[in-house]
């Protein structure tokens, strides 16, 4: 989500899932489609079957995805940044790129300000006692408009930085980080190259093998860069599409799940943020281009504003800043890990967990457990017991010393409520409830209602510090202790609060308290003619329900925003508005206005020399190939995972990044990270086609299909340890141990890195202590080390140092 809102504006899917038919090549890094997306993997087929796409999967695994791919690459996992570093170096050399889409459509010309460096590892602006990056001092040389110098040729121009920073990834330099040999990665390159030609197109295709790093957000990054370059972002094609894991995994985060955002990817608001001209001075894009539209930044307010009266009602006034006071200001990170560090440190009393399993998924389990153990309670809302509800009956566990209270509220199974899921394209799909409740469950939303309304009554009773929030919040159901999924989506659609009426689109939201939307996205969702979430026109009539001919089909269901369903479809015609590739129209000009998709532009605007630039979330105007949005660096860097085989070739003395955080050095304890001496192979882990994460334990089919604990181990390693499939290993890192099942297997290999040759196990996640066969207790993340990435905190699962020994 940080990448891509970093380099383009938005942070999802830039496509849809059917739209990767229309694909020249398909690069899959990071995933495994077929086994973990197998419904949506079926367009990749189509590409591959129906226009002879080629197919490219890099993975440490051979898996069923690269049983269908035209070319299978074993890379070393965590080195997709030299991989792709690689592909943009090879792009840059031989100006391959797409040279109008670049001067056009992304900041390449952009002159970077004076002081920006670059040099052993290190971006300028580090503050080693803090351990952070100034980001700021990445900035635009600006005009007395604070408009950026545009000069492409310009020593300090971002093409050319760009140029001069990728140089140093050749050929040899990616077999050597990567373990691709030299020659498999230039057969790629030129298929890459390829791409840059306004008849061709490609897709990157990712997912968490991406994202689950200590350099997640630049692995991603790289990618869209080099998606940039080539000119393929806004494309029928093209795009980088990232596989969301869960089928409502999009809807949680554009409505807030994360602990840094607001509902509609808006900031939280900051300490020292008194009003809401503060916030918005320090949250929303400025404009660095006379024609850009940053159509976020100039909306921002709207949108908060909007928010707040749906939050608050008729108590939010403009004589209160619309009860801006009532937000949190958080001083201190809040997401997952540092949750489980506070409480580490003391420093938690309770937590409440719902749809998710803090022992499985944490990093360092063995933490985790005693994290949980400080604790004074612990609740837990899931239709099963849980690895987490029942953390004190875990492996190694005295229950006598837990004083911890755990409270276990049964909530209601996704198949026993109704509602919208949200899919990786961002299409909003309504589903029915298919079975009733059972014994005492209730929906996990009634739930939190109940216990809102119970905190709010102390309130009432009690009194207490700042109740307003509380006090002062809207319900506006026809029963407030048990909403209909129903009444919260209108709420979320919005209405215009003069007349009632629900709204049909997020322009008409405004900043004087007249519009309410409780997720400025989803506005236009659920207009007065009804839930469009629920559509259904499709492929029972191609010829009306999808005009176009390119897939969209834009009376199924409701994609957001506004119903788009390729994001940036400006860029896909030229600054005239004729598309890129006549055969796979985005959106053109025609006869005075667009046609094709909902157009991602100012919708009655013609092109021209002098019309908007073409991405309008950004305050340049473009795609961003340089970005001050991150934490750990405007361009991606290769930066060797915390636990690592080698010392980064490219700079030996900053191998890993120098930002990611490291929570128990942090809180003054001992690092748990091991070294290749005492643990010399990599591991990675990965999901399995039959299990869905931890759930699955509970369904007898399933668990008759995957019974028992297991881990892959390479021919080769096998044969040097002794081990054969069926025999009991013990898999070791710094932090814990795996006793299970060797499977030997050939889908992993050894792979030469930096002149030494690299073992990779593979780990599969899905086993605890709880579930039909209860015996497999064992937790892959008791392995993984608890740090996080720089600007997301995301835990390292994919590349970490492990022993194997036969037992």
């Amino acid at each position: 989500m940080v990448s891509l809102a970093a380099t383009f504006g938005r942070g999802a899917m830039t496509n849809h899932w059917r739209d990767i038919r229309h694909a020249d090549l398909i690069l899959v890094n990071g995933a495994n489609p077929a086994e973990a997306h197998p419904v949506g993997f079926r367009w990749l087929m189509r590409a591959k079957l129906d226009r002879g796409a080629k197919i490219i999967h890099a993975d440490p695994r051979f898996t069923r995805t690269s049983a269908v791919a035209d070319t299978y690459i074993r890379i070393r996992t965590g080195t997709d940044v030299a991989y792709f570093g690689g592909l943009i170096n090879y792009v840059l050399a031989n100006r391959l790129h797409h040279d109008e889409y670049v001067r056009w459509a992304t900041n390449a010309g952009f002159v970077v300000k004076e002081g920006y460096a670059f040099k052993d590892g290190m971006f300028n602006g580090y503050d080693q006692e803090q351990g952070v990056y100034n980001t700021k001092l990445w900035a635009y040389e600006t005009d007395g408009n604070g408009h950026a110098k545009i000069d492409l040729d310009h020593p300090r121009s971002v093409l050319n930085l760009l140029r001069a920073h990728y140089q140093r990834y050749d050929p040899d330099t990616v077999a050597r980080i990567t373990g691709i040999p030299r020659e498999q990665f230039l057969q790629v390159a030129r298929l890459v190259g390829e791409m840059g030609r306004p008849d061709k197109v490609m897709t990157i295709v990712y997912a968490v093998g991406l994202t689950h790093h200590t350099t997640g957000v630049q692995l991603i990054r790289s990618g869209a860069i080099l998606q940039l370059l080539l000119g393929n972002m806004g494309r029928p094609g093209g795009g980088m599409n990232a596989e969301r894991g869960h089928a409502n995994i999009q809807g949680n985060t554009d409505h807030a799940i994360s602990w840094d955002i607001l509902p509609g990817y808006l900031r939280i608001p900051a300490p020292g943020q008194k009003d809401i001209k503060a916030y918005l001075d320090e949250s929303a894009s400025i404009k660095h281009h006379p024609r850009a539209v940053n159509f976020f930044g100039e909306n921002y307010r709207r949108y908060l504003v909007s928010l707040l009266k749906a939050w608050y009602g008729d108590a939010a006034t403009k004589d209160n800043e619309f009860a801006f006071d009532y937000l949190p200001k958080p001083a201190a990170n809040a997401s997952w890990i540092s949750i489980f560090d506070q409480a580490l440190r003391g420093k938690m009393q309770g937590v409440m967990l719902s749809g998710m399993t803090a022992t499985s998924i944490g990093p360092d389990s063995n933490q985790v457990l005693q994290a949980l153990s400080n604790l004074k309670w612990l609740c837990v809302m899931d239709p099963f017991a849980t690895t987490s509800s029942e953390f004190w009956q875990a492996p190694g566990m005295d229950p006598s010393k837990i004083q911890t209270e755990v409270f276990m509220l049964p909530a209601t199974h996704w198949i026993e409520k109704d509602g919208s899921f949200t899919n990786s394209g961002r299409w909003v799909q309504w589903k029915e409830q298919v079975l009733p409740p059972e014994g005492e469950a209730r929906h996990d939303h009634w739930i939190l209602a109940e216990l809102f309304q119970r905190v709010r009554d102390l309130y009432q009773s009690q009194g207490g510090k700042f109740p307003d929030p509380v006090l002062r919040m809207t319900l506006p159901y026809l029963n407030p202790r048990k909403p209909e999924l129903d009444e919260i989506a209108q709420e979320i659609n919005g209405r215009d609060l003069k007349n009632g009426r629900r709204l049909m689109t997020f322009v008409d939201l405004k900043d004087d308290g007249t519009t309410s939307a409780g997720d400025w996205i989803y506005t236009g969702h659920y207009p007065e003619e009804g839930n469009l979430a629920k559509r259904r026109d499709g492929v029972q009539d191609p010829g009306r329900n999808d005009p176009s001919g390119m897939g969209l089909y834009p009376s199924w269901a409701w994609s957001w925003p506004a119903n788009r369903r390729i994001l940036y479809n400006r860029a896909s015609a030229d600054e005239n508005g004729r598309p890129w590739d006549p055969e796979r129209p985005g959106i053109a000009w025609v006869n005075g206005k667009w046609e094709g998709d909902v157009p991602d532009y100012p919708p009655t605007t013609g092109p021209g020399p002098d019309a908007p630039l073409p991405f309008i979330m950004t305050g340049e105007g473009v795609g961003r190939l340089f970005s001050n949005a991150v934490a750990d660096g405007p361009f991606p860097e290769h930066y060797e995972p915390i636990e690592s085989p080698i010392q980064n070739p490219l700079h030996p003395q900053v191998s890993a990044t120098p930002v990611a955080y490291r929570y128990d050095e942090r809180a003054g304890r001992p690092n748990r990270f091991g070294t290749v001496a005492d643990y010399p192979y990599v591991a990675t882990s990965y999901r399995l086609t039959e299990h869905e994460h931890y759930v699955t334990q509970n369904v007898e089919h399933l668990v008759q299909l995957q019974p028992e604990a297991f881990v892959e181990v390479p021919a080769g390693l096998a044969r040097e340890k002794g081990i054969e499939t069926g025999d009991r290993v013990r898999v070791s890192s710094r932090r814990g141990k795996l006793e299970v099942r060797a499977v030997v297997t050939k889908r992993l290999g050894p792979l030469e890195i930096d002149g030494r040759q690299v073992y990779q196990i593979g780990i599969p996640i899905h086993w605890g202590f709880v579930g039909i066969n209860t015996g497999q207790h064992w937790l892959a993340n008791a392995l993984t080390p608890f740090v996080g990435d720089a600007s997301a905190r995301t835990p390292e699962y994919k590349a970490f140092l492990v022993d194997i020994e036969k037992l």
